[in-house]
């Protein structure tokens, strides 16, 4: 179910210090959005940010950039967000509106991104010539390759059993090894896992998360996999 538009969308975005209107100019440059120097990492879809405020808010040693291309979704993270740092100022999390599909545009290796976060992405399972639409499909893992630091990683969490299973063989095509995987997130142990909206209304429906998290592996490593 698509969200309403909300008519708070704009004067919300507009106001807020920690939304990045215009993102491509800042290709090669996301590092000088934040005051400290450290860690940088990229969720890609971020949804209404219910999760990625609360990481961001316990884990003030790393910058966040959260992407997502529905503005008035935006908005409500910009809330949440507000609401999950109180008093604090929000100094290591930016918004921006992006199109996944032309990331490429937007980021770049001097970016210093060394983790990507992907939570329940449409599986665009409908028809199969929708399926180069996924977040983990092999044409957009090329893509992060571009601007992914070196070794770094892919954080991916679905209920959906098929994209789960194609975005394992995509990963392996795509020159990124498993380091960590399990069917079942909540009963693995794994922690700190921060749970959006979709997460506990899956969970609450009995549904399994599955999660992964892999290494990108060096060019001349690929031919290996």
């Amino acid at each position: 179910m698509r969200m309403r538009r909300k008519p708070w969308t704009e004067p919300e975005l507009a106001n807020c210090p920690y939304f990045i209107e215009e993102p491509a100019i800042h290709k090669g440059r996301w590092r000088a959005c934040f005051p400290k120097d450290q860690p940088v990492h990229l969720e890609i879809g971020c949804g209404k940010g219910v999760s990625t405020a609360q990481m961001a808010h316990e884990n003030p040693g790393v910058n966040y950039i959260a992407v997502d291309e529905v503005r008035h979704v935006l908005a409500v993270s910009v809330r949440n967000t507000d609401a999950a740092y109180g008093r604090e100022k929000p100094e290591n999390i930016v918004y921006s509106a992006v199109d996944a599909m032309r990331i490429y545009d937007t980021f770049d290796l001097a970016d210093g991104i060394g983790r990507i976060y992907i939570s329940f992405p449409n599986p665009w399972d409908e028809r199969a010539k929708h399926h180069k639409r996924r977040l983990t499909h092999s044409r957009q893992l090329l893509q992060y390759r571009e601007f992914l630091m070196p070794g770094g990683e892919i954080w991916f969490k679905t209920d959906d059993d098929a994209l789960f299973t194609a975005s394992r063989r995509y990963l392996g095509e795509s020159g990124f090894e498993i380091a960590y995987l399990t069917d079942d997130l909540h009963a693995s142990g794994f922690s700190p896992n921060y749970e959006s909206e979709h997460e506990r209304l899956y969970t609450a429906q009995g549904k399994n998360i599955h999660f992964l998290i892999a290494r990108m592996l060096p060019d001349e490593d690929i031919h290996k996999q």
